[in-house]
């Protein structure tokens, strides 16, 4: 009877062995997520082609608020001119005010325009995500991972912990590129 306890107790065991064997063999499959508005962000905050675009921006907020100024001054004195009971000064002056928004809205729709195509482009840059794909297959090698997962893409992902994401490497490594 003790013989047979010991025969069975040298089966599990070896049962036991030859799982854990196996189970080592296997590779366990390690996943990361990467923010990549937030890498976007992080990468272009500084580059000339996102300075460029801050200026143009600012630069034509500018005028356009100085065009905005010079219709108010204009309304002022066509209200003015109407308080006084001077109508051809006034009917002259609501003439340079409909000529002035009108420019002020054409000036405003096309510069608008050439923002958000400045816009696209930054943001469809082929350059940035040949990059950014050669980085997250550094950091994924490097770390073991078999998938990176984009956290916009997010109707798949339900949960992840905060372990996983390499939002924060992806960014260094640019900076570091």
């Amino acid at each position: 009877m003790i013989d047979r306890i010991k025969k069975i107790l040298i089966a599990a065991l070896l049962c036991t062995l030859a799982s854990a064997a196996r189970l080592s063999a296997q590779q366990i499959t390690k996943f990361g997520v990467v923010d990549t508005a937030k890498v976007y962000n992080a990468y272009f905050r500084n580059s000339s082609a996102v300075r460029n675009y801050e200026r143009k921006k600012a630069e034509y907020q500018e005028e356009i608020n100085k065009r905005t100024e010079e219709i108010r001054a204009l309304q002022q004195r066509k209200l003015s001119y109407g308080d006084s009971g001077d109508e051809s000064n006034a009917v002259r002056i609501e003439s340079q005010i409909t000529q002035k928004t009108e420019y002020l809205r054409e000036y405003t729709n096309a510069k608008n325009i050439e923002l958000a195509t400045m816009q696209k482009s930054l943001q469809d840059s082929d350059s940035f995500y040949r990059r950014l794909y050669g980085v997250l297959a550094k950091i994924a090698e490097a770390g073991g991972y078999s998938m990176i997962l984009s956290l916009q893409q997010n109707n798949a992902i339900l949960w992840y912990s905060p372990s996983v994401d390499v939002t924060e490497q992806v960014i260094a490594e640019l900076g570091n590129n």
